[in-house]
Order: structure tokens, then sequence, then C-alpha cells
């Protein structure tokens, strides 16, 4: 597998696929212990409560999703990764109120107007088609509903920026070796995310796809970046 194999759906699954048995340990050494922050940090964005139907895009193994399920709410975890959905549902057996459906982001299978929340961390930027996914996202959401999407950013700063980019080209490589199952991978993450829209066009993205009340904030400096929006409507009757 090249790491130029751009958003081809049937090879990105597959690197997926490969990546699943020891992504989120990956995901942990390679963020430098930030990646349980930034899942606070998403909950708490997300604010789910008890009652509500909230949707996990792009839920991996469901390591979100779950906190997110730790609230009462009922959280769909979808993932187009046949590999990461059998990880997902094997070490998320003991949550209850928390389901794994293999789902496209383009093309969710589920109603209009059907989940109180939508959230994604770390994948938007690698579905085939961002922009429509955004409108599926909406499409899904009961009005008045929220999204809120996680995902790496540019850091604005110039010094936060040098190092992040030092980190980038050297460092990160010869963490990958050592803890991931498909080292080629993540070359292809690495750029992925190089070629991501910075913060204030992501949110015009988002503007864009129809969403309302558009808002974000820098985490780690920016490295990441939370984006929020509300779909147009009344809000869901409690």
């Amino acid at each position: 597998m090249r790491a130029d194999l751009g958003k081809d759906p049937s090879q990105v699954s597959a690197m997926f696929d490969g990546v699943a048995a020891r992504y989120d340990l990956t995901n942990n050494v390679l963020s430098v212990g930030n990646a349980p922050l930034w899942r606070v940090a998403t909950t708490r964005a997300v604010d789910p409560k008890p009652g509500e139907k909230i949707l996990d895009v792009a839920a991996g193994t469901g390591t979100s999703s779950a906190s997110l399920a730790r609230s009462g709410a009922s959280v769909v975890a979808a993932d187009f990764s046949p590999g990461m959905i059998e990880v997902g549902r094997r070490r998320q057996a003991h949550v209850p109120n928390l389901v794994f459906v293999e789902a496209d982001a383009t093309d969710l299978p589920f109603g209009d107007d059907e989940f109180d929340a939508v959230t994604i961390s770390f994948g938007l930027r690698n579905v085939n088609d961002p922009q429509h996914a955004l409108r599926e996202f909406l499409r899904v959401t009961k009005p008045g509903g929220r999204l809120v999407v996680c995902e790496f950013s540019h850091p604005q700063a110039s010094l936060v920026r040098t190092g992040y980019d030092v980190y980038q080209r050297w460092i990160m490589p010869s963490l990958v070796r050592l803890t991931s199952s498909n080292d080629t991978a993540y070359e292809y993450l690495n750029e992925s995310i190089g070629a991501w829209p910075d913060q204030p066009a992501l949110a015009a993205r988002l503007r864009a796809a129809g969403w309302d009340e558009v808002a974000y904030r820098n985490l780690t400096g920016g490295i990441v970046a939370l984006h929020r929006g509300r779909k147009p409507g009344p809000p869901p009757v409690e």
C-alpha cells in the first residue's frame, strides 16, 4: 500500500482494517498522551444526556463512543472499516447502550432527523467527500441538534507550528514503526493532516453544508481543533 493512496474507499477501509488491532495504543503514543484529553474535550462539547440518541461517525474501535455512552445516552458507533468494527464490538461489549454499525459517512443508513447529536473525531479528513458527509450529518440530525467535529488542524503560533513540523517529520515516523501494525498507513494519515484546511476554512465548510451557530476552539495550541454547529430549527423536545 502506498502512502499516496488518496481517498479510494476500498483502499482506505483496508488501511484501517490493517491498523485496527493496535490503533488505540498507537494513537496514545503518537499524541504524546493527549488523545484521552482530546476525547474528554470532545465528550464535553457533545454534552450527551440520558435518553439522547447520538451518532459517532468514524468511531473506530469505539473508545470515543464508550465515553459518550457513559452519560446514559444511546450511542451508535459507525465506521466503514469492518476490522475496526470487529475490534470495537469485542472491546466495548460491556457497554449496554452502545451499538456498532458498518456505515459510509457519505451514505448513512439512518433516517432523517434521527439523532440529537452527531460527532466525528479524526475521521472527516479521511472521508472521500467531506462536504457531502457534512450534509449527511445534517440530514440525520434532529432540528436544533448539534454537530461536533474533532480533527487535526493547524497551529497558529509559529513556535508551536515549527515544533509540530519537526515532530511530524522526524519523531513520529520512528514512533509509528515501534507501535503500529501498519506503519505505511500512518504515512498517508500524516500527509492527510498537512493537506487538511485550517480552522476558519473548515468552519466555512460547515456553514456551506447548512450548519448554524458554527464555532471552533483550539486544543493543544491548534494541533487539534473542535468545531461545533447546530442544525437550524427548534431544539429537540425533551
